[in-house]
């Protein structure tokens, strides 16, 4: 029992940190594009304005919901796995 709440918690540890990772990675490469479509084609208004505006909609976006399957995959891989093995 102890062997599965260790396997648990240093799972969602791991998790997290992935989580986390890839979040922040897809916030900076957000960031970047929204700074070179200000200079492509806005210019006009302040562009730290416009990068915060399309920051705020992209944290509501679909595509942010998304990284949650970082959680979700591999706990479904895992009772996929328990269950074939145990399929007797």
């Amino acid at each position: 029992m102890f062997g599965l709440a260790r396997f648990l918690i240093i799972g969602f540890v791991i998790l997290t940190l992935i989580y986390t990772g890839v979040s922040l990675w897809s916030r900076s490469v957000r960031k970047a594009k929204l700074k070179k479509e200000w200079e492509e084609e806005v210019r006009q208004g302040d562009k730290e304005e416009f990068v915060e505006e399309g920051l705020e909609d992209y944290s509501h976006s679909f595509r942010r919901k998304l990284i949650l399957l970082v959680y979700i995959v591999p706990a479904l891989l895992v009772l996929l796995i328990i269950y074939l093995v145990n399929i007797n």
